[in-house]
């Protein structure tokens, strides 16, 4: 598959020596220390033995970002991130996988997560965000950024809501991932009404997800919202495509499961990479169900498909 290039020039106002990219992350970085476990939930005991414990450097919006890289995006990641050994883990692991990483302090510290994982590759994750109340990115730090980009994906970071306002002045198309969003929680509230592209996992919403899914579409801006299951598959549902949300069955992840970390945000970068193709949205979800299944045959998030394994993979799955 071919990745239409990057626009070359420069929006109004954009300073010449601002990079252009297809992908803009705002937020969501950190480290995520995982241990593997017997089983979930985890029996009450004074100590348990385990294996090695790793940490990994990515986190949603990392994530995102690596995995839209591995597809052969060109990204550009800006986060909030503390002067610490976990924010130089991040940026170390972003420039390694070819993000370019435009850091903001953060007298908080790096957000960190404790992810206990069994040995069918489940999760269950306790999370520091480190949140600086009121905290908000300088416009002249992503300003440049959102004029130099074909798309957005804003992670649910409370600073990042503070950007809607500018990317709906230039005109540049937005997702964002509202997790396990119940539906009800106002947090989740203005991301799920004003993005162009809305991802939600079907975790706490159960058989309310298509109602969910529909107010989504009813109430805000979205063309299309997906929700994600794990091994159940995925839904679609489209603006002027009916009620009922479309199935996307699991792909067949081509190795054994180890990990499910990042596999939603594996997901994500899938969907992302068809729709800048140019790809119809259910061709996006197919792709996204064959990068998330990749990404669990990995340990952390190490396992990043690239552009010629997707669509090879797509292809033998008769998506």
């Amino acid at each position: 598959m071919t990745v239409p290039p990057s626009p070359s020039a420069p929006g109004p106002g954009a300073p010449a020596t601002v990079p252009s990219s297809d992908v803009l992350v705002v937020g969501g970085t950190g480290v995520d220390t995982v241990v593997r476990v017997d089983a979930l939930p985890v029996p009450l005991a004074d100590s348990h033995p385990v294996g090695p414990i790793h940490e990994w450097p990515g986190q949603t919006g990392g994530n995102v970002a690596l995995g839209c890289r591995a597809l052969n995006l060109d990204v550009t990641l800006i986060d909030f991130i503390g002067d610490d050994r976990p924010g130089r883990m991040v940026q170390e692991r972003l420039a390694a996988g070819g993000v370019r990483c435009e850091p903001v302090h953060s007298p908080a510290g790096t957000r960190r997560a404790v992810n206990l994982v069994d040995p069918a590759g489940r999760r269950m994750s306790f999370y520091d965000a480190r949140a600086v109340p009121g905290a908000r990115l300088p416009r002249e730090s992503f300003l440049p950024l959102l004029r130099r980009t074909r798309h957005v994906h804003l992670t649910i970071m409370d600073f990042a809501r503070h950007l809607f306002d500018d990317i709906a002045a230039l005109g540049v198309p937005v997702s964002t991932d509202l997790h396990d969003w119940d539906g009800a929680a106002d947090h989740h509230r203005d991301f799920a009404l004003r993005a162009d592209l809305v991802f939600l996992s079907a975790a706490r919403t159960g058989g309310r997800t298509p109602a969910v899914m529909r107010e989504i579409l009813r109430s805000g801006r979205a063309g299309a919202v997906v929700a994600t299951a794990g091994a159940d598959g995925s839904w679609l549902l489209t603006r002027g495509g009916g009620d009922t949300p479309l199935r996307i069955p699991a792909a067949r992840p081509p190795a054994p499961v180890v990990d499910t970390n990042g596999a939603g945000d594996a997901y994500v970068s899938g969907f992302l990479h068809g729709r800048l193709a140019g790809l119809d949205p259910l061709s996006c979800a197919r792709q996204g169900a064959v990068a998330g299944a990749y990404a669990c045959t990995g340990e952390g998030t190490t396992a990043l498909i690239g552009g010629a394994e997707l669509s090879a993979q797509v292809c033998t799955s008769g998506s």
